[in-house]
């Protein structure tokens, strides 16, 4: 396996955002995501990346796109996130959002994870960003679609410096596998300072 790494912004960025979107809908598909995604739903969402502070890190193996993870300043992405921060004492404009970071099951496990926060790290800092922040759907232990085996990355993300922000839970909807209609779901934020 040789997987190599960049960092795309402006055009370039542009550019790789249908194999995102594209990934997003396959690795979200599982748990806990459990999302039915469609091209439209991809296309509105993936607008705020259109945003001059935007980076989406890509993981390419022979020059196939395997993983992507994207990150924009707070203040320009979805406004449901944005709220969460309302009455805390970081301003939106020193957040960085780190957003999704999908990778296909295969190339996990091999450091790619560790690669994608490092350089959306790096990013927020030369932008000026003081906190990086990124937020993970909130599910309940019961869940019939839970497997048995699955592990949490809590333990990854604290060991990056991560830590749950108590009281910052945002609500965004996506459409579940199974279901006719978008539900409601709650995201718990993690933050750091940089």
């Amino acid at each position: 396996m040789t997987v190599t790494t960049r960092i795309l912004t402006g055009t370039a960025l542009t550019a790789a955002l249908p194999e995102v979107a594209r990934l997003r809908m396959q690795v979200f598909r599982d748990w806990p995501y459990l999302y039915d995604g469609d091209a439209e739903y991809e296309e509105e969402y993936l607008q705020a990346y259109q945003s001059p502070g935007a980076v989406i890190v890509v993981a390419e193996d022979s020059g196939r796109i395997v993983g992507a993870s994207t990150g924009a300043p707070m203040q320009d992405h979805a406004a449901d996130f944005a709220a969460t921060f309302a009455g805390r004492p970081e301003r939106l404009s020193q957040i960085f959002y780190c957003a999704e970071s999908v990778l296909l099951p295969e190339y996990r496990g091999h450091g790619i994870g560790h690669v994608f926060f490092d350089a959306r790290e790096a990013h927020a800092v030369g932008l000026g960003a003081r906190f990086s922040a990124f937020c993970s759907v909130i599910r309940p232990d019961d869940h019939p679609a839970r497997p048995p085996d699955y592990r949490t990355l809590d333990g990854f993300w604290r060991k990056r410096g991560y830590a749950p922000v108590e009281g910052a839970v945002a609500r965004f909807a996506w459409k579940d596998l199974g279901h006719d209609h978008e539900t409601e779901k709650q995201l718990q934020f993690w933050m750091k300072e940089l």
